[in-house]
């Protein structure tokens, strides 16, 4: 039987929003603001936010705060899940 905490990640990787800013996240060569990230990804920022927060407690993002806003970054985990992602983008085309 699959558990609760299963279902809530499963739906974050295979929800089309999570997976693009997954993807986006790792085609930068910088980190990220969430307000470009939302528009990268066409949703509004307190979505992009609320999602990122989701990334963050799987340990997939960190937020590093520069003064007054926080730059987004995909850790070793989160690169990894990213590049997972692509491959299966590959696959079905």
């Amino acid at each position: 039987m699959i558990s609760k905490t299963d279902h809530e990640t499963l739906d974050i990787f295979f929800r089309r929003k999570p997976a693009l800013m997954l993807v986006a996240l790792k085609r930068m060569t910088r980190a990220r603001y969430g307000s470009i990230l939302a528009k990268e990804v066409d949703c509004t920022y307190s979505h992009a936010v609320k999602i990122l927060q989701s990334l963050e407690q799987l340990g997939l993002v960190v937020f590093e705060k520069k003064g007054r806003t926080k730059l987004i970054k995909l850790t070793k985990k989160g690169q990894e899940i990213a590049e997972n992602i692509e491959n299966i983008r590959r696959l079905l085309s």
